[in-house]
């Protein structure tokens, strides 16, 4: 796996290294595999998922930073669609050995086929409106442009491939916990690469959301708990 953590000094996604010993120049457009191409679906889909497991650095360094949004959609939104329909597959067999509301089960994996595409779509925008605010407040001087972060958003979905894992019992909190780091590890190389920044500063691009939505989820349930310990003690 290629994690080079060299970041760029240079500005914009053709500066040079300014010597021989820095890390190879951020091209637009390379050739360690490429963009997803939803024309050669099958063998496509294999190299992308391939390179931005194993190669992230060379293949967010190397492919363009504009120009499409069609294909790093589709790309992700067949890598959510995959882990779905395995997820309801599996609860649909268990249900089947089970005996325990079939009809459900069947009527779930329908449903989630239908609006995983949907929700998939939604919250790679949400997500890549986010991240690219970020960006246009961290990472300076230059940036790449939306598209540029909505890319890494939509490529970095490849770990959902794997997130039907979860359900399996004792280990799926130890599986959900490694996709999730992972996802992050694909999140900061990618805007380091296509903003041809520092890992720093995509750290804390990636980072700033997970700690704010963290605080949250700790006030929230800090709330709760006060409220029904407050509940308790009226009665």
């Amino acid at each position: 796996m290629d994690f080079n953590t060299g970041s760029g000094g240079g500005s914009g996604a053709g500066g040079s290294s300014g010597g021989t010993g820095g890390p190879p120049p951020r091209v637009s457009g390379g050739t360690t595999g490429g963009d997803f191409d939803y024309r050669n679906l099958g063998p496509s889909f294999v190299q992308t998922a391939r390179e931005v497991l194993f190669n992230p650095v060379g293949f967010f360094r190397g492919i363009r930073r504009e120009g499409d949004f069609v294909n790093p959609l589709l790309f992700a939104v067949i890598c959510a669609l995959i882990s779905a329909v395995v997820g309801g597959v599996l609860a649909f067999v268990i249900s089947l050995a089970t005996g325990n509301g079939i009809g459900g089960s069947l009527a779930g994996l329908i449903s989630t086929i239908i609006f995983t595409p949907i929700g998939t779509a939604i919250g790679l925008f949400i997500g890549g409106a986010i991240y690219h605010l970020l960006v246009l407040l961290i990472v300076r001087p230059s940036h790449q442009g939306f598209e540029a972060t909505f890319r890494v958003v939509a490529y970095a979905s490849v770990v959902q491939l794997f997130s039907w894992l979860a359900v399996i019992p004792i280990l799926g909190i130890l599986i959900a916990i490694a996709i999730a780091i992972y996802s992050v590890v694909l999140s900061v190389l990618g805007i380091r690469e296509m903003h041809a920044t520092t890992t720093g500063r995509a750290v804390a691009v990636v980072l700033i959301p997970v700690i704010l939505v963290t605080i949250l989820l700790v006030l929230i349930f800090g709330a709760v708990l006060f409220a029904i310990f407050a509940a308790s003690q009226s009665q």
